[in-house]
């Protein structure tokens, strides 16, 4: 197992128990054996060294919100080889950092190996916390399993006795937000609520602010303006006194177009370019495209469609870059609005055409609903009923899939017997 990587007198002074491998040495057998590091050690019980005091240390930094103290703890640990049975936590707290910078990609492969490691060592909670983490990486790069993982994540939270009450509230508003990404706004809003029931005061500060944004845009999308804007005010203050500009970033993005929804432009223009100084001070790259499409939004009811089509490109370039298909489509959708006002009929259904490709290949039928019946709206606008007709058909036939073909065969049976 070690040729090629160990010598042949380390290997001999292993063997014959004279010394001990390596952290690498123990690495490269987990890996050619395809087992967890956690599988060839035994069990050191409840030592307490300075490499356990750094990983308290790690996890009070992710906790406070210090991302960028807890990457550089973090990677050293691992460089130094600390104990194989601090890994998984270490790295889970690692990949947590990661995620709340928006960077998914280094998140996601400590995700892989945190959750292997708690696997072999039977540690069910932090299964679960590794599933909700994987789910958050999911539906924050705008991929179509998020919610799945996330439902998986909350069956396995549930099967455990006792029941973690912390990691089942954490589960439940996960669970909430790929609701939310999937603009189904009554979920989203049934599963924040369990989730601020279940939790209570156990929820910390920064949890409990980014519920009180994604509650926001739910009632926002619902037409309850004011109790959106209450707790999008809310999750700001919060996020303000906790110094997150991440999670403010995107909260100050979520206010600004509830403000739109109300008319209040120039308040609105103010959080909306606080979100991107926020996010541009943070290097947030990962959602930074759906503040673009806020200030082509705002542009638009402005009357400044240059800039609203100046705008919605280059979020469109941005989504395409970070492969967010979401917010690809909805670009797409944006650039034909803004076609629609200059009546550029060709563009606006090319870029409509393109936009409801995109998220019929996602598979998110509510959004699917909301673009057909936008495009259904512009085509009646300028006149053309029969088109208009079909995209209102399809749209019914998004939100509730197989009603037209039920309904068609109800109306052939009454036909044949009447």
């Amino acid at each position: 197992m070690g040729k090629g990587h160990v010598t042949a007198p380390a290997i001999y002074l292993i063997e014959t128990g004279r010394t001990r491998p390596s952290l690498p040495t123990l690495e490269h057998i987990a890996h050619r054996t395809n087992k967890p590091v956690e599988f060839f050690l035994a069990d050191p019980g409840g030592t307490t060294d300075a490499g356990q005091a750094a990983l308290a240390e790690l996890e009070a930094m992710v906790a406070d919100g210090r991302y960028e103290e807890a990457i550089a703890l973090g990677r050293s640990l691992l460089d130094m080889g600390s104990s194989a049975h601090r890994l998984g936590r270490i790295r889970y707290s690692l990949a947590m950092a990661h995620l709340q910078l928006g960077q998914p990609e280094p998140a996601e492969g400590l995700l892989a190996e945190a959750r292997r490691h708690f696997e072999a060592i039977n540690d069910g909670v932090m299964v679960v916390e590794c599933l909700g983490a994987e789910a958050s990486l999911a539906y924050l790069t705008q991929r179509p399993d998020a919610l799945a993982i996330a439902e998986r994540g909350l069956a396995a939270c549930r099967n455990l006795k006792p029941i973690p009450t912390p990691t089942e509230a954490r589960m439940l508003a996960i669970v909430a937000s790929c609701h939310l990404t999937n603009h189904e706004w009554d979920e989203a809003i049934r599963f924040f609520e369990a989730a601020i029931e279940v939790g209570g005061p156990l929820i910390d500060l920064r949890k409990m602010a980014k519920m009180y944004s994604d509650l926001g845009s739910a009632y926002q999308e619902l037409g309850q303006i004011d109790t959106a804007s209450r707790f999008a005010t809310r999750a700001v203050a919060l996020l303000e006194a906790l110094r997150d500009r991440v999670s403010l970033a995107r909260s100050e993005n979520n206010l600004g177009l509830i403000l739109i929804s109300r008319g209040e432009l120039a308040e609105a223009r103010k959080h909306i370019d606080r979100a991107l100084e926020l996010s541009e001070e943070a290097d947030l790259q990962v959602g930074r495209s759906n503040m673009l499409l806020s200030l082509c939004e705002l542009c638009l009811q402005e009357g400044n469609i240059d800039q609203a089509r100046a705008f919605a490109q280059e979020s469109l370039e941005l989504a395409e870059r970070l492969h967010e298909g979401l917010n690809v489509a909805t670009a797409h959708m944006w650039l034909g609005r803004v076609a629609d006002r200059v009546g550029d009929h060709e563009t606006t259904d090319r870029e409509f055409a393109q936009a409801l490709r995109g998220l019929e290949h996602l598979g998110t039928h509510e959004r699917v609903l909301q673009c057909h019946g936008i495009y259904a709206e512009i085509l009646e606008r300028r006149g053309d009923v029969a088109r208009a007709y079909i995209h209102m058909k399809s749209a019914l036939q998004a939100s509730r899939p197989g009603l037209l073909k039920n309904k068609a065969g109800e109306d052939k049976e009454r036909a044949g017997t009447g």
